[in-house]
């Protein structure tokens, strides 16, 4: 290929380390890999240009699913029988059609039009979560904040082969390698290039071993043979290809000696091979071939001596500085629930143009916690954490860590993108609830499923999300049709404002139906709506073919492990708005979401009640309903 976008690359380190202001990914074992989805056909390619479209068609195939134009950066990872990564097997893919595939996705550059590359990575990671559509196949690469070291002994516990750390404010820098990002690796693996091969002995066939090398300082240096690690086919396969390239000279400045006859090659074939350890002379101790490095060019296989010299200063550098040990200002402990809970810096500004501060959004929560922590009991929580304020960085966290109180609460959910067990926050009491917004959550986001059962959601979802063409009166004119569809199917549905520019429609649904069931129901009712109002109305979900001028009816949000603001949450956003339950009577033009906010929304709710505790009883009949519609039409 050309004109083709060589990746951000890693430097090597030996030490994991602790930083908030990295971010730690796992060091996944397979074909760095860029996908091209910014036109109609699809480029899917290796780091030096080899295409991939075809090889690894598995990936290539579910580029369809995906809605928006982007440039993706990630790794194709192949697994074995027990679910471990084996770089080995990408090497037999074509034997082997039905070979256990992913393609991680780590890092988006482009999107609909725009270069995302100078923006931070911790942005350039929200975008991405946001953007791409998880498969069987393609995945969304996940990443843990500032805790390196917990990480990086879970990974080796795991027998992953490493870690990735990066600096979560870095931007994107094509075909450079940076102490931005480090790799930490557990395995002594490493890459040479193959530089010729010795005659083979006894009964062996094709060749004896194979002859290394490595750049050290722009020169080409020997660091070892290999004779281990192939079988009869394997060795024929490389044979092949060595002698289309052989050479009467040496490569070396200086050649090695040999056991046998040598022939030479030119130094253009790279294989990854695992040993021991290397000497004080930089001589591999007894290295094994592991496989041929297709997307692997020979420039870059230098001395891991020489990389581990440049990076290792910069990590000591950041394991032995100092720690703030002074207490910072405005930090108080209380106790809640019987259990102790520290604040701190109580007067951080959290809306700057409101003058709002964490102490403030603590306090309402506080005083709103008899209403929200029904709406919040036994659901796993995604958290949004704003640690300073909303108009600085954010970053979603799922996995609750290892540092949280030891009664904070937490459930065990597999993750099938991350392929393992996460463990979930959920927030049942008013001391929860304030270490939770201690930490930044400055909205609270709980799944529509409870424990014990998480298959089987308590209610449904239907979410009003306009343009930024459509003015909050057509929200409202929407929402009214959607609930004259439900009193036509004598379905009761209670609404609220998102507390940014939508509207929520919950339906109690008392945990008796599955996601799938209760998600194609809600299909159902907002294709009625759009029947009715297909001028500001649609149901397409891609932004590339959606009408800017339409209100999107996003029924999808009725998937397992999809959240929304809970009722009485604080919204991140300009004016502290409040997402608040109404009664249907109050959807009027000239309501406007910011109507309810930090300031006022104790007062409405201690007025009106929880208008939301239906929501949380008695399920509808889905059956009856659904006749309902079918007589309807």
């Amino acid at each position: 290929m050309e004109n083709y976008i060589k990746p951000m690359l890693a430097k090597l380190t030996d030490e994991a380390f602790n930083d908030p202001n990295w971010l730690f990914e796992i060091k996944w074992d397979g074909y760095r890999a860029v996908a091209d989805l910014s036109q109609d056909e699809p480029l899917f390619y290796s780091r030096n240009g080899i295409s991939f479209l075809s090889k690894f068609e598995k990936v290539s195939r579910d580029f369809e699913n995906q809605v928006h134009h982007m440039i993706l950066d990630g790794e194709i990872v192949a697994y074995d029988e027990n679910g471990k990564p084996n770089f080995q097997l990408l090497q037999q893919i074509g034997d082997n059609p039905d070979l256990a595939l992913t393609y991680q996705v780590f890092d988006i550059l482009w999107l609909n039009g725009h270069s995302t590359e100078e923006l931070p990575l911790i942005q350039r990671k929200e975008l991405l979560k946001e953007a791409l559509i998880e498969t069987d196949v393609i995945k969304y690469c996940d990443h843990i904040p500032e805790k390196g070291i917990d990480f990086f002994n879970q990974m080796r516990k795991m027998k992953l082969e490493g870690m990735i750390a990066k600096k979560a404010n870095s931007p994107y820098v094509e075909n450079h390698r940076t102490t931005d990002w480090l790799k930490i690796k557990f395995n002594t693996t490493e890459e040479a290039i193959i530089c010729g091969f010795t005659e083979p002995r006894g009964s062996r066939e094709g060749f004896g071993a194979l002859i290394l090398g490595k750049y050290v300082d722009g020169k080409l240096i020997y660091c070892g043979h290999t004779g281990t690690g192939f079988n009869r086919e394997r060795i024929h396969e490389i044979l092949e290809r060595l002698e289309k390239i052989t050479t009467k000279k040496s490569p070396f400045s200086k050649a090695p000696k040999t056991n046998m006859p040598v022939t030479w090659t030119k130094p253009e074939i790279v294989c990854e091979i695992k040993y021991s350890e290397i000497t004080n002379d930089g001589i591999f101790r007894h290295p094994v071939f592991m496989a041929i490095r297709e997307d692997k060019e020979p420039e870059e296989v230098k001395s891991p001596a020489d990389e581990l010299q440049k990076t290792s200063n910069i990590i000591h550098m950041k394991s032995t500085a100092p720690k703030k040990t002074k207490p910072s200002e405005n930090e108080k402990e209380i106790t809640l629930n019987r259990h102790k809970v520290k604040l701190t810096n109580q007067e951080k500004i959290y809306f700057p143009k409101d003058g709002i501060t964490k102490g403030e959004v603590i306090d309402y929560y506080q005083s709103v916690a008899g209403y929200i922590l029904p709406h919040l009991k036994n659901r796993p929580l995604s958290l949004n954490r704003f640690p300073n304020g909303i108009e600085e960085q954010n970053f979603y966290q799922k996995e609750a860590g290892n540092n949280i109180p030891d009664w904070i609460k937490t459930t065990q959910v597999y993750s099938e993108s991350n392929d393992k067990d996460i463990d979930y926050i959920y927030c049942n009491d008013k001391a929860t609830l304030a270490y939770l917004n201690n930490l930044g959550c400055i909205d609270m986001n709980p799944w529509n499923a409870s424990l014990p059962d998480l298959e089987h959601p308590d209610f449904l979802v239907l979410d009003l999300d306009p343009s930024k063409k459509n003015t909050f009166d057509d929200v409202i004119e929407t929402a009214l049709q959607v609930n004259e569809v439900l009193k036509s199917v004598k379905t009761e549905g209670y609404c609220k404002t998102s507390g940014s520019t939508g509207i929520h429609v919950y339906i109690p649904m008392g945990g008796n139906y599955d996601f799938d069931q209760v998600k194609d129901f809600a299909h159902i009712l907002m294709k009625q709506v759009h029947d009715t109002l297909p001028e500001i109305t649609t149901l397409e979900r891609s932004l590339q073919k959606r009408d800017d001028k339409k209100i999107y009816l996003d029924y999808l949000q009725n998937r397992s492990g999809q959240t929304l603001a809970s009722a009485y949450s604080i919204r991140p956003k300009e004016g502290a708005s409040v997402s608040m339950p109404l009664e249907w009577n109050e959807l009027k033009k000239g309501l406007k979401p910011t109507d309810f906010n930090i300031h006022n929304a104790l007062e409405r709710i201690e007025k009106k009640g929880d208008l939301f505790k239906p929501v949380l009883g008695k399920g509808i009949d889905m059956m009856k309903a659904l006749e309902l519609l079918g007589d309807k039409g």
